[in-house]
C-alpha cells in the first residue's frame, strides 16, 4: 500500500486522533475509511446524475425517425460549409 502525507488543519487532527480513539482503530485506517467513502459516494452521484440525465431525455425524440433527423442536420451542414 503506498503511503501518503497530508497536511491537517490542527482542530482536524485533533478530532481524527479523538475518532481513532473512540472507535479502537489507527488514525490512518480510519483515514483510509473516509477516502474510501467519499469515493463511493461521489462515483455514485456521478452515476446517478447520468441515470438521472437519460431518464429525463429518454424518448424526446419519440415519433421521429433519428436517422432521417441525422441525414437532415448532415445536409444543412454540408450546405452552410
Amino acid at each position: 500500500m503506498p503511503r501518503t502525507l497530508i497536511n491537517l488543519e490542527p482542530e482536524d487532527k485533533h478530532w481524527i486522533d479523538r475518532e481513532a480513539r473512540r472507535r479502537h482503530v489507527p488514525m490512518t485506517e480510519l483515514v483510509r475509511q473516509a477516502v474510501h467513502l467519499f469515493r463511493i459516494r461521489t462515483e455514485s452521484l456521478a452515476q446517478h446524475d447520468l441515470q438521472a440525465i437519460l431518464a429525463q431525455t429518454t424518448g424526446i425524440r419519440r415519433g421521429h425517425d433519428g436517422l432521417e433527423h441525422q441525414k437532415r442536420l448532415r445536409e444543412e451542414w454540408d450546405a452552410r460549409f
